[in-house]
């Protein structure tokens, strides 16, 4: 179906026959906020994703359709320089193609994408990563699994602005049926781990909302960490990022530590110990211990991290009291977006009448609701 769509809206734009690409968009299981300290994180891919269809011009032009924009955007290879636009997730992955000394030709780009914009899905790694494939498949040239996720992520950071970690880049990239991944933020080893899917589904319930101090709000939790690793390395100069600060050794400290900064590396530690926990836990199918360290996560990531607001709270509080609902917390970058739910597969249907019908009564916003499974990571569509 999404291949019909992506090869309709490309042939009424453009009139010709592309190749087609596609990124899936992920959830994060566990391990929030944590990737950019060299942490621990276990994401998944999913089964929405970006489509992006490409065929070269004669020309240095790249003149790029959204269909969820509705907007056409057009540069030259010769100047590409970000505009704000949504469009700089593309433009950007030129740029730093053409920096690592990979000659593009001009090209015409459509894009699609059924994951929600805002919804902390990661639909700006997915179109990075389907764009960069796209792109790739007109040069000569190839990028290991790596080096194309450390590129994604480049443009993330020094061309869009976004001080992200590498985990949604790289879920795109290496994303497997059926497991998710261990990844370790600081060596990029990672290890697929199956779930337990017979028994439960991870659900997504999308609150609809995103508030718009979101992205600088983000920016000033990195900030904070950063100065708190700085603080800490004047008591501890062996560690290199809060990934190696024990919860033992930040409270040696509390005293020292601004009450906010002890806050925010508070998080980090503890949400780096959630994830390996998660999966001693995951090994042993204990859905008890699973769904605890879930709720953990949210009640760090409300009161430590501070990056949760009503909405997620609300929707949070409404999925707990739910039959066959182990754990439930907000995912993302937070200030809006969506939550994650462990809940029995037997009981999604029954989960997500009850939360539609009992958070729009409370918000009065209809939520979008995606059970999910593990799906592979990006690659060309045939």
């Amino acid at each position: 179906m999404q291949k019909e769509n992506i090869l309709s809206v490309f042939q009424s734009r453009f009139k010709s026959e592309p190749r087609i690409f596609r990124a899936p968009g992920r959830v994060n299981i566990i391990g929030e906020h944590t990737d950019n300290y060299d942490g621990f994180v276990f994401p998944m891919a999913i089964h929405l994703a970006t489509y992006v269809a490409i065929t070269p011009r004669d020309d240095r032009q790249l003149v790029i359709w959204s269909e969820a924009v509705g907007e056409e955007a057009s540069c030259s290879l010769g100047n590409l320089s970000p505009s704000g636009k949504w469009s700089d997730y593309m433009t950007g992955v030129a740029a730093m193609l053409g920096s690592d000394g990979i000659p593009l030709p001009g090209a015409n780009i459509a894009v699609t994408s059924d994951i929600p914009l805002g919804g902390g899905m990661s639909s700006s790694a997915a179109l990075e990563v389907a764009t960069a494939l796209a792109l790739l498949s007109l040069t000569d040239s190839k990028l290991n699994g790596q080096d194309l996720a450390k590129l994604c992520r480049k443009v993330e950071n020094e061309f869009v602005g976004m001080n992200c970690g590498i985990m949604d880049q790289f879920t795109a990239v290496h994303g497997q049926a059926g497991k998710a991944l261990l990844l370790d933020c600081r060596t990029l080893e990672y290890q697929p781990v199956a779930l337990p899917s017979d028994k439960v589904s991870m659900v997504v319930c999308n609150t609809m909302v995103k508030h718009e101090l979101g992205a600088s709000e983000y920016n000033s939790r990195r900030e904070e960490t950063i100065e708190g690793t700085r603080q800490l390395q004047q008591h501890f100069p062996e560690i290199k990022a809060l990934r190696d600060v024990t919860m033992d050794m930040l409270s040696s400290v509390v005293d020292k530590l601004p009450e906010t900064i002890y806050s925010r590396c508070r998080h980090v530690i503890s949400e780096n110990e959630r994830v390996l926990a998660f999966i001693t836990a995951l090994k042993k199918t204990d859905l008890s211990t699973l769904g605890d360290l879930i709720n953990a996560s949210h009640t760090s990531l409300k009161n430590d991290y501070q990056v949760s607001c009503s909405e997620l709270d609300k929707m949070v509080s409404i999925a707990r009291e739910l039959p066959g609902v182990w754990g439930a917390r907000m995912m993302g970058g937070g200030f809006g977006g969506c939550t994650i739910n462990m809940v029995d597969r037997d009981q999604v249907d029954s989960f997500r009448e009850a939360v539609s019908r009992e958070y729009q009564k409370a918000t009065g916003k209809k939520p979008d609701i995606y059970p999910t499974d593990p799906m592979d990571g990006a690659s060309e569509i045939a």
